[in-house]
This record gives C-alpha cells, sequence and structure tokens, in this order.
C-alpha cells in the first residue's frame, strides 16, 4: 500500500532535544560521572522512569522527593534558550506538505508542544500531536503509533514512521509500518524492513521513492495503487 501519513518522532528527529534532555541530569545530579555523549548514548529513546531508576542504581542512592519536577523544569529551562530544530527538517518538512503528518513522542503534551513552539514547528503539525502519557503505551510497545494512526484515519500499513531510537524503530515494525532510520549518529539498525538515512535532506525522496515502488508492485499484482 502507499504511504498515507508520516508519523514522526519528536527527540533527535524533529528537534535537537537529546542533548539537553541529558545535560539537565547533570546540572542536577553533578556527582553522575558519564559524559553527556555517554549519557544520550545509554538513554536515547528510552522513558523516564527506567532512565531513573538506571541512574538510582549508578549513584547507589534514591533520587530525592520531588526530582522528576525539578527535572521537567531544567528541562524546559533549557528548551527555551537553546532547543533547535533538527538541521534540514524545516526544508524537510516543506517537501513533504502533500502527506498528513503528526507528532507521536513518549514525552508529556507540554514538553512536545514547547519543543515545537520554540522550534517555530508547530504550524507544521497544528493539533496532530500524541503522547504516550496520553494514551499510557510507551515506545517500544506499538500502542501510541496505533493510536496515532487510528486517529489520523489510516491503516497502519499506510503509516511511516521517522524514528532515531532502537525502541521507536521496534514500536514501528511491531505496529506492522514502514520505518525510516533517522542516524546522523551511529547506526544501530539493520533490518530489511527499515531505511536508514542520515539527513533529513533525504527523507522526501525516501518517501517518494516508497511510494512509486509501493505502486509498481500494486501494478504488477494487478492491483490498482491505493490513493
Amino acid at each position: 500500500m502507499n504511504i498515507g501519513c508520516v508519523i514522526f518522532d519528536l527527540d533527535g528527529t524533529l528537534v535537537d532535544s537529546e542533548g539537553l534532555c541529558n545535560q539537565a541530569f547533570l546540572d542536577l545530579l553533578p556527582e553522575l560521572s558519564s559524559s553527556l555523549e555517554e549519557m544520550v548514548s545509554r538513554y536515547r529513546g528510552l522513558k523516564l522512569a527506567p532512565i531513573l531508576a538506571d541512574i538510582e542504581r549508578r549513584m547507589d542512592r534514591k533520587l530525592p522527593a520531588g526530582f522528576e519536577e525539578d527535572y521537567r523544569a531544567r528541562v524546559a529551562e533549557l528548551f527555551e534558550t537553546d532547543l533547535l530544530p533538527m538541521p534540514g527538517v524545516v526544508e524537510m518538512l516543506e517537501s513533504v506538505a502533500g502527506y498528513p503528518i503528526c507528532v507521536a513522542s513518549s514525552g508529556p503534551r507540554e514538553k512536545i508542544s514547547q519543543a515545537l513552539s520554540v522550534t517555530s514547528l508547530s504550524h507544521f503539525f497544528g493539533d496532530n500531536i500524541f503522547s504516550s502519557y496520553e494514551v499510557k503505551s510507551w515506545k517500544p510497545d506499538p500502542g501510541l503509533f496505533l493510536h496515532a494512526a487510528k486517529t489520523m484515519g489510516h491503516a497502519p500499513q499506510r503509516c511511516a514512521v521517522i524514528e532515531d531510537s532502537l525502541p521507536g524503530i521496534q514500536a514501528a515494525l511491531a505496529a506492522g509500518m514502514r520505518s525510516f532510520y533517522y542516524s546522523p549518529h551511529e547506526s544501530l539498525i539493520a533490518d530489511q524492513n527499515t531505511e536508514v538515512f542520515r539527513s533529513m535532506r533525504e527523507l522526501p525522496r525516501l518517501l517518494e521513492s516508497a511510494r512509486n515502488n509501493n505502486a509498481e508492485r500494486e501494478e504488477a499484482a494487478g492491483h490498482s495503487p491505493a490513493p
């Protein structure tokens, strides 16, 4: 089937937030010995709860009461001053304007909305924002993507997911969706059902190629291409 809807992850995919989210840990917990690069690599794409549990194990102590609220506040401060779109994202979104698009993120809606607002990306998505906190499903579980597809009015097999993390790609594949792995960093995924790309400027061409290949397969099978 042709791609009818494109579902974007947020952190590390649309906005350059992975470093800021992990810098907030280092700011609040100076005893952590990891570098920022090590933190990003260790926690990319994970839900906050297991990250906090891992940090407690590493420090061999419980985090103070209210730490999650302090962490969210520090991330919001960093977003306001330092958050930028990933390179090429604005041009890419302008080029894929013919597709229905949405954001599906493991973060709270407030964080998603702030990130899109301060990077001037909100107008591309409008109200098409989906948060794991609202559907109670976190990647690599496919529930968030399936909810996004249903709300957007498209069958899972007609959806493409753009992700930068292994849990996100696992969720997309579990949902039966076409997955595109954005990897400006190291490539961690080798799967025949996942397209790996290193620049957002490549994505419009990859989506169009997938659409054309699907149309050719359907024509060869004697079916009319899906609209």
